[in-house]
C-alpha cells in the first residue's frame, strides 16, 4: 500500500488529499481565497488525526506544481519540501492541468473518445493557462499561456469535440458559447483529490523530484507590481 500526501495550492483553492494506492482516504478543501498559508498545515493536521495516520507513515508527499499563482505555488510547494526532509520522503509533482484533466474525465465516465479535454486557469486579462488532452490522457498539446480569440482552436475542432472546464473557460465562454464543437464544463475546479491517480503512476516508476532543487513551474516570469506604501519603490 502506498500512503501519499497531496497538496493543491496553485489556485484560489486550498486543498489536500490523503491516498492509499488508489484510494481517497481523507481530504480537506476551502474555496476562500489567500487562506493557504493559515490553513494548509491546519488541514494536514485535521487529515491525520482524522485518519489516525502518523506523518511517518507516509510513502510521499505530492505538490502540484503549476501554472497557477505564484504566491499558492509557492506555499504549497514549501511545506511539500518541508514536510520530505524532515520525513525523509520522496517528492512527487503533478502539473495542476494535468491533474485537472484526470478529474474531468472521472466526473465524465462516459466521455466519447473523440472529445478532447482542455483544462483552463484564469492568467489575467483575456490570457489562460491551459493544456489539450485525450480522453486517455495523452498530451495533445502541452500547457501554455496564451491569449484567447473565438478562432483559436479552428484547426483543433475539426471532426472532435472540446471540453472546455476550469475558472479561464468562465472569460471564455462568450467567445465560444455558439460554437457547436465545443463545451463546458461548469463549476469544475482543481482539487488535491484528482492528484491520486497521476500521483500513484509516478511513485510506482520512482518518478521523483530532487526536494533540493524542484521549483513550481510557474510558466511565465514573475512580475511584481508598484508598492503602494509611501517610500517604497
Amino acid at each position: 500500500m502506498s500512503l501519499i500526501l497531496h497538496i493543491e495550492t496553485a489556485t484560489s483553492i486550498c486543498s489536500v488529499a490523503l491516498s492509499e494506492d488508489h484510494k481517497l482516504v481523507a481530504w480537506r478543501e476551502t474555496r476562500n481565497p489567500n487562506s493557504h498559508s493559515e490553513l494548509l498545515t491546519v488541514f494536514i493536521e485535521e487529515i491525520f488525526s482524522e485518519t489516525g495516520k502518523n506523518l511517518n507513515e507516509l510513502d510521499g508527499v505530492c505538490v502540484s506544481k503549476g501554472p497557477g499563482s505564484y504566491t499558492g505555488l509557492r506555499i504549497g510547494v514549501s511545506v511539500a519540501k518541508g514536510l520530505c526532509y524532515a520525513l525523509n520522503k520522496p517528492l512527487i509533482s503533478v502539473g495542476t492541468l494535468t491533474a485537472m484533466a484526470y478529474g474531468a474525465a472521472e466526473q465524465l465516465p462516459d466521455l466519447d473518445a473523440s472529445t478532447l479535454l482542455c483544462p483552463m486557469l484564469d492568467a489575467r486579462r483575456m490570457e489562460v493557462y491551459y493544456a489539450i488532452y485525450s480522453h486517455k490522457m495523452d498530451v495533445i498539446h502541452s500547457p501554455a499561456a496564451e491569449i484567447m480569440h473565438e478562432n483559436f482552436f479552428a484547426d483543433l475542432t475539426e471532426g472532435k469535440q472540446l471540453l472546455l472546464f476550469g475558472d479561464g473557460m468562465e472569460k471564455c465562454k462568450p467567445l465560444f458559447e455558439k460554437n457547436r464543437e465545443i463545451h463546458f464544463l461548469d463549476h469544475f475546479l482543481p482539487s488535491a483529490k484528482y492528484m491520486i491517480i497521476p500521483a500513484l503512476q509516478k511513485f510506482k516508476n520512482h518518478d521523483f523530484e530532487d526536494v533540493a532543487y524542484f521549483e513550481p513551474f510557474y510558466l511565465k516570469d514573475f512580475i511584481a507590481g508598484k508598492p503602494h506604501v509611501k517610500g517604497l519603490k
